[in-house]
């Protein structure tokens, strides 16, 4: 009765590191406030201030969509391990 032992994925891998830096990041941004707290530089007349958070909005979507696209080719890798595993 030798059973082979299920070999499972790491559950840190780099793939899963990068996903959590990519919605971590604009968290970070907006609460650090000291960083962008200021009126200069202005942007067609608009203070600083405000267009770095319009700004992060843009770039949160982006990262955010990165985080999905790479979330989903991660799950889908783990499935076609499982199912190449199992067969």
């Amino acid at each position: 009765m030798s059973e082979v032992p299920e070999v499972r994925p790491p559950t840190v891998t780099p793939v899963r590191v990068v996903i959590a830096l990519c919605l971590i990041a604009p968290f970070v941004a907006m609460l650090w406030v000291g960083s962008y707290a200021r009126t200069g530089p202005e942007f067609i007349g608009i203070p600083f201030f405000y267009w770095y958070q319009m700004a992060w909005v843009l770039i949160s979507t982006a990262l955010t969509m990165t985080a999905y696209q790479l979330w989903q080719r991660d799950q889908r890798a783990r499935a076609a391990r499982k199912d190449g595993a199992s067969k």
